[in-house]
């Protein structure tokens, strides 16, 4: 092989641009889960079409997508919201991040190593800052990375999904809450999930973790109210 060919070869690959719908998917579903889109706000499809500078059918393929996961629901005459969450939803979501939730916490406390809790702890300082700070907007996005972050780790992913669907759901939610009550009043569990990792503690990440879900849900309905 000459120098050419071994220079050539040694070149990265650009990565493959995702397709628009998933782009477009991707955008409305932030939108949703750090609650730009208020629960009950309605949009027009041809509003987010001119919002985001898509297509029509991208924009159509990422509403049934987000239909589909429950984070969104056709009001007619080309019109979709966010779902209001009422009582009996709201026992159902406790009930199901529970269950799910600190199963993957288990799980995770068997897989993490050093560098991951090092990681979870970054992003634990970042939501204290934007505690202190009084960032709705940082602690939305802090304490879902937190999340997602450590379930990761669990090496589950179908418990994984399940768990990310279910935040689209009552995340608009508590971002209304928290422009309510300030993220002063929101409790931070995840130092007691931190402990429990560093213990190698599957069970007492999963009674961490059943706390953090129990409390976060409980200022969602008493602010809902």
């Amino acid at each position: 092989m000459n120098s050419s060919q071994s220079d050539a070869s040694n070149v990265a690959t650009p990565a493959a641009k995702p397709p628009a719908h998933e782009t477009v998917y991707q955008t409305i579903r932030g939108q949703i889960l750090f609650g730009e889109l208020a629960p009950g706000q309605a949009v027009t499809i041809q509003g987010l079409v001119e919002a985001l500078g898509a297509g029509m059918t991208p924009v159509r393929e990422a509403i049934r997508r987000l239909i589909s996961d429950g984070a969104l629901m056709f009001q007619g005459n080309r019109r979709v919201s966010v779902p209001v969450l009422d009582k009996n939803d709201l026992v159902q979501l406790i009930y199901a991040r529970k269950t799910i939730e600190c199963q993957l916490a288990r799980l995770a406390t068997e897989q993490v190593q050093p560098s991951d809790i090092s990681a979870l702890e970054a992003i634990d300082t970042a939501l204290d800052q934007a505690i202190s700070s009084g960032d709705v907007a940082g602690y939305l996005v802090q304490n879902y990375q937190f999340h997602t972050r450590l379930y990761e780790l669990a090496n589950a992913p179908i418990l994984s999904d399940l768990a990310d669907r279910l935040w689209l759901q009552f995340g608009p939610s508590l971002r209304v809450v928290c422009g309510r009550l300030g993220t002063q009043s929101f409790p931070d569990r995840h130092k007691d999930i931190l402990e429990a990792l560093r213990r190698k503690d599957p069970e007492l990440a999963a009674l961490a973790m059943e706390r953090d879900v129990a409390q976060g849900m409980d200022q969602i309905a008493q602010g809902l109210e």
